[in-house]
């Protein structure tokens, strides 16, 4: 009886099958919510933004016009793509390094605004280094909740274990074919958005008339 006792003290417990299924941390919870809202919002301002870009006067080349488009396509698939790695504890290496470029980039404007009259014409009423340090709050909240203790934790526990067996991983040539769908769809909605005619030979009306 006694070595049965202590036999059943030296078998290792099973671990928990929940153990695997563990909610994440809020921290997380929070890092892929805010990559889900702000690849929307780019979605949604960058169409906008793209709209009245192709409606002035000014319109950029076609060739300028679907640079941008895929650009856009990019990072919106980067900024959503990474809060779901997060969530699959994949890695955090992409939500990192998508917050990085985004200081990156509001560096670079910030410069090209001081050095450069390229933005001059903004209708902007806040200081330059007001409205910087406004856009870079965004990015370093990404970087600071991805390096949180909890985050790494979670991530360190590797991915989720499959409750069935889940199908062949997607390859390169999928991520390009949707990357380039998406963006195809960018294009396509800015190349029907309709152009407004400032000819001046407009019909008269017919409560008009000539003396």
């Amino acid at each position: 009886m006694a070595s049965t006792v202590l036999d059943a003290r030296g078998t290792p417990r099973a671990a928990s099958p929940s153990t695997g299924r563990r909610r994440p941390p809020s921290t997380v919870l929070a890092a892929a919510a805010i990559g889900a809202v702000e690849a929307v919002a780019l979605l949604a301002g960058g169409l906008t933004g793209l709209d009245g870009l192709l409606l002035s006067a000014v319109r950029p080349p076609g060739s300028v016009a679907a640079l941008l488009l895929l650009l856009l396509a990019a990072w919106v698939v980067l900024c959503a793509g990474g809060g779901v790695l997060l969530l699959d504890r994949s890695g955090r290496r992409l939500y990192t390094a998508v917050a990085t470029a985004e200081v990156a980039l509001v560096g670079a404007l910030l410069a090209l605004a001081l050095l450069t009259p390229l933005f001059d014409a903004l209708p902007v009423a806040l200081p330059l280094p007001a409205l910087a340090l406004l856009a870079l709050g965004l990015p370093v909240g990404k970087l600071l909740l991805v390096g949180a203790p909890s985050v790494v934790a979670w991530v360190a526990a590797g991915p989720r274990a499959p409750r069935r067996p889940e199908p062949a991983a997607v390859g390169a040539r999928t991520r390009v074919a949707t990357l380039a769908v998406i963006g195809l769809a960018l294009v396509a909605v800015a190349l029907g958005t309709p152009v407004p005619d400032t000819g001046n030979d407009a019909p008269a009306t017919a409560g008009t008339s000539q003396r």
